[in-house]
């Protein structure tokens, strides 16, 4: 089965092609190279259902789109669906980084509580509309480590590690972060609607 993947964002398209090659080797990923939507839903569900619904359009394909974002407890969810553009417009991760880091600079490691969330949409050829969600408990560090991954991966200390050797998402290797992230967790529960097309 072939469906389209709805983002121009080359770090999600090669994450979730490790987990699907990891869940589904009979899914054929194909990305999306039609026009960018505007994304100008308040929460991440909204925002999923319009880059779905503008790549299954435009290709005729069933639609799959992520949207996802980093949620601190103690700004009450922030930044949440702006976890992109937290520094600006620009899009810019270090910055974008920095900026969250500063914001909780005195903040003491009980308060530093967050989430990974994805939300992924799914749209097919026939209009129906199916929308999950994967959650990633865990915590900020107060310092970015490790080079891998993307984002707020440097910096998010997730839940149910040895807390002698605890470890960022950035310090994970591909293989361990795509067995536990917010978006397998949510391709998981999207696969049995892909198994229904």
């Amino acid at each position: 089965m072939k469906v389209v993947l709805a983002t121009h964002n080359p770090h999600k398209v090669s994450e979730f092609q490790q987990i699907v090659t990891a869940t589904r080797p009979d899914l054929e990923v194909v990305g999306y190279d039609g026009p960018e939507p505007v994304e100008d839903g308040v929460t991440f569900a909204e925002n999923a259902l319009i880059k779905a619904r503008a790549a299954a359009e435009h290709t005729g394909l069933p639609a799959v789109a992520d949207d996802s974002g980093i949620c601190v407890d103690v700004l009450g969810g922030s930044p949440g669906v702006f976890s992109a553009y937290w520094a600006g417009q620009r899009k810019d991760a270090v910055a974008n980084l920095e900026l969250l880091l500063d914001q909780l600079r005195d903040i003491a490691d009980p308060q530093r509580t967050a989430q990974f969330r994805s939300t992924i949409a799914l749209v097919t050829s026939d209009g129906a509309e199916h929308v999950v969600e994967g959650v990633w408990p865990g915590r900020l560090a107060h310092a970015a480590a490790g080079e891998g991954g993307f984002g707020y991966d440097p910096v998010f200390i997730p839940d149910g590690q040895d807390p002698a050797s605890e470890r960022t998402v950035g310090q994970f290797t591909d293989a361990e972060k795509q067995s536990q992230s917010h978006r397998a967790r949510a391709f998981t529960a999207l696969v049995p609607l892909l198994e229904s097309l």
